[in-house]
């Protein structure tokens, strides 16, 4: 027979991931309403009538809450620019103008649109979370399939794709990064044609004979 206690524990385990799912809810809610760093983990609990040993039980800390709410912001993203690089039918000098394009719209609207969300994933990238390094290695990633897929139909002449992708990405931090797009709006860079049309000039140049 089944002790309470233990019946208890198989309850909470068993309703983990919808508690958790509801966590990150209303963090997520209170992050756009009165930001981040205003919201403590007291808020969420006493909202969702938990107690906050509770809300430690599924995350460990508040930290551990933002990145879970990040990460879940950044995905969005990830999912459209991975299928701008799927798109049949478009080259792939196309696709990555495409790729640069969507990832500085979504950052500009997300500054303009829900400033709050954009100081929590500011704070990410300046504080180098966990997770908003692997947005970068995934957005990375997205960019060196295109690029590798441009050298096999011999669109671009990359001796290296991964490092060309590389390259790529560094170059556009300028008008994805939060920080630089927020407080930086005016900054010295040329316009984003400008440099999506120098990057493609790259990836198509033929290296020199000697």
């Amino acid at each position: 027979m089944t002790h309470p206690a233990d019946q208890e524990l198989i309850v909470a385990e068993e309703s983990a991931p919808t508690t958790r799912c509801r966590i990150l809810a209303t963090a997520e809610r209170f992050f756009r309403e009165i930001g981040y760093q205003k919201t403590t983990v007291a808020d969420i609990a006493k909202t969702l009538r938990m107690s906050p040993a509770n809300v430690y039980r599924f995350f460990d800390s508040k930290k551990a809450i933002n990145e879970a709410v990040v990460e879940r912001v950044t995905r969005e993203v990830e999912a459209l620019i991975a299928t701008i690089a799927a798109t049949p039918g478009l080259s792939a000098s196309d696709r990555i103008a495409e790729i640069v394009r969507s990832l500085h719209v979504d950052c500009l609207e997300r500054c303009r649109e829900n400033p709050r969300i954009h100081e929590m994933v500011e704070a990410a990238m300046t504080e180098s979370w966990d997770v908003c390094r692997h947005h970068v290695d995934r957005i990375s990633g997205v960019l060196g399939r295109v690029v590798t897929d441009g050298v096999r139909n011999g669109e671009f002449a990359a001796e290296d794709p991964t490092m060309a992708a590389q390259c790529v990405h560094v170059a556009i931090v300028r008008y994805c990064h939060p920080v630089l797009v927020s407080q930086y709006p005016n900054g010295p860079a040329p316009p984003i044609e400008t440099m999506i049309a120098f990057l493609l000039r790259a990836l198509q140049a033929r290296p020199q004979r000697a």
